[in-house]
């Protein structure tokens, strides 16, 4: 108890004072959590917040004062204790001090807490408010917006994690604002995001929680609305913007993207919950032209959840990628079909020995800071592994992708550089291919790569050819070694004229940019012979073989070449 006063039972009048003194404090009280006590009847009422981070009984509570202590970290009890005594026995003062508390994870962090006595008319301690500050959520407040910021995001995930709290998450943002910018200037898009969070706010019927991640981006956690809810709250968000509306005098049209997940098993971590929800925002962007998208954790055939295993192979990259393999895909001359290369893939391997395949994992991880690393392990293994090759095929070329997350670091040239040295592997034998998702980098930062890679004597592939990101511009602005039409594209090619007409206008392409044309895909003799008719100087397909492990591939192909020359 603050001070040994009766429990007897708060009338209405009082609480409705209390909620009045509550609600001022808790109106200026940024960042804090805010307590008020009334005196005479011990009775509380605590920041939900707080309720939600300590799992305290509930925002109104009898005797806080000592529940509250329960808290309190022992080694600091006595210390607590004598400064709450000190300012009831005085009558005056400030409770100033700092301790350590217990979440209802049962973690303690240190908070800084801040009380004081408000008097009645007659001179007798009446409330006893107080703020308390958890130094493990400092800074996460938007300046912007006054929403809690990417930090805090992470800390509230973080903490539902601990406690086995379910919830969904959903990731609001715009296509076209950084045209608007553009047009209108910076401090008008502010105030339109500004305008665009207010609404949400207005009429998001108190589902969850809202955050400012980074730059238009933002989330909303929901620990009551299930998936559905929140798809037709998107929809009514679209139906409400697709109209153009006037903000200061300007008309605005802005179209907007959504992706969920949901989260129901707890063997994961913010940073793959993160990367998960970003992929799932980007399918409704760039794939399902803004559509809510929703991250499907399935299960898979092993029995475990999509969300665990990307969190279990998020943490093998940690851990120096283990569980990691490259398997190996060769790429044969179309006019002898002798092996010209390889096309190096990672694959992945569970507990139990199965192997899971990139699409499983890639395009989660391509939106996560450790992706950079894994790609560098890719890079650096599929070089040792193939040095030996070059012992009995000379002119053999080993075919890397390089992601969007990659070629963004600014050091990205310089580890490769230093990866080809230490390994000892040849710049010519070395072909790295460019991915659809690279077309989120700057165009210009793209063609100086590609250029310090020429100059270098390493070759450059532009991957899946004729699909999104891959067009004529391309060609213009970069120097292209070889465009690698997608499988997509010839699928069909013994029974649609139409993909045999293209494959021979592709090769014209290639030849008026001076690129040689391998094609992706390759099942069949009978679409081999198609193919042969045309420009085409590589195969890559089934017909040869699926990828396989290196010791696979050096058994089927180069000790078999070897033994050929003899």
């Amino acid at each position: 108890m603050w001070v040994n006063g009766m429990t007897k039972e708060i009338t209405e009048k009082r609480l409705q004072k209390l909620n009045a003194v509550f609600e001022s404090y808790a109106m200026v009280a940024e960042g804090t959590d805010v307590y008020v006590c009334d005196v005479a009847y011990d009775y509380s009422r605590w920041s939900k917040k707080a309720v939600e981070l300590y799992g305290l009984p509930g925002e109104y509570m009898y005797a806080a004062g000592d529940i509250w202590e329960s808290y309190v970290h022992p080694d600091d009890r006595n210390v607590y204790r004598s400064s709450i005594d000190e300012i009831f026995a005085n009558g005056c003062g400030i409770h100033d001090m700092q301790y350590r508390a217990k979440n209802l994870a049962g973690k303690y962090n240190m908070c800084t807490c801040k009380g004081v006595v408000l008097k009645n008319d007659a001179g007798e301690p009446e409330y006893f408010v107080g703020m308390i500050r958890n130094h493990s959520l400092n800074e996460s407040v938007d300046n912007v917006t006054g929403l809690r910021n990417k930090n805090g995001f992470f800390n509230d995930v973080s903490r539902y994690l601990d406690c086995g709290i379910p919830f969904r998450i959903v990731m609001y943002g715009a296509t076209n604002y950084t045209g608007i910018n553009d047009l209108f200037g910076y401090d008008f898009g502010t105030r339109i995001l500004q305008h665009c969070i207010r609404y949400v706010q207005d009429h998001n019927q108190n589902i969850g929680d809202l955050y400012r991640l980074d730059g238009v981006r933002v989330a909303l956690i929901s620990r009551t609305a299930t998936i559905e809810q929140l798809r037709e709250n998107y929809r009514q968000y679209q139906e409400v913007l697709q109209k153009p509306f006037l903000l200061d005098g300007r008309q605005v049209l802005l179209e907007i993207n959504a992706g969920a997940v949901a989260v129901d098993r707890f063997d994961t971590n913010a940073d793959t919950i993160f990367s998960c929800l970003t992929r799932a925002y980007q399918e409704s962007k760039y794939n399902k032209q803004g559509d809510f998208s929703f991250f499907e954790n399935g299960n898979s055939k092993n029995g475990i959840y999509r969300l665990e295993r990307i969190n279990r192979i998020r943490n093998s990259v940690i851990q120096q990628c283990s569980n990691f393999e490259v398997f190996y895909q060769p790429i044969m001359t179309a006019e002898n079909e002798e092996l010209e290369g390889a096309e190096a893939l990672i694959r992945w391997i569970d507990e139990g020995g199965n192997i899971v395949p990139p699409d499983d994992f890639i395009p989660v991880l391509e939106n996560d800071a450790l992706f950079p690393e894994l790609g560098e392990w890719i890079l650096r293994q599929a070089m040792k592994e193939c040095r030996e090759i070059l012992k009995t095929i000379p002119d053999f070329v080993l075919n890397v992708n390089l992601s969007y997350a990659q070629l963004q670091k600014l050091d990205f040239l310089d580890t490769v550089k230093s990866a080809m040295e230490e390994v000892g592997y040849p710049p010519e034998n070395l072909c790295l291919e460019i991915t659809e998702r690279c077309r989120f980098l700057d165009m210009e930062r793209l063609m100086a790569i590609c250029r310090d890679l020429n100059r270098y004597g390493i070759k450059v592939a532009l991957d899946d050819f004729g699909t999104g990101f891959s067009s004529l511009s391309i060609l213009q602005s970069l120097h292209i070694d070889i465009l690698k039409i997608d499988r997509q594209f010839v699928k069909d090619i013994v029974r649609d004229g139409r993909q045999e007409r293209l494959v021979r206008s592709i090769g014209k392409v290639g030849e008026i940019f001076g690129s040689r044309i391998c094609v992706e895909g390759v099942e069949t003799e009978e679409m081999r012979d198609i193919l042969r008719k045309y420009d085409v100087y590589t195969f890559q397909g089934y017909l040869y073989s699926k990828p396989i492990p290196h010791r696979e591939f050096m058994k089927r192909y180069v000790e078999k070449h070897a033994d050929a020359e003899q």
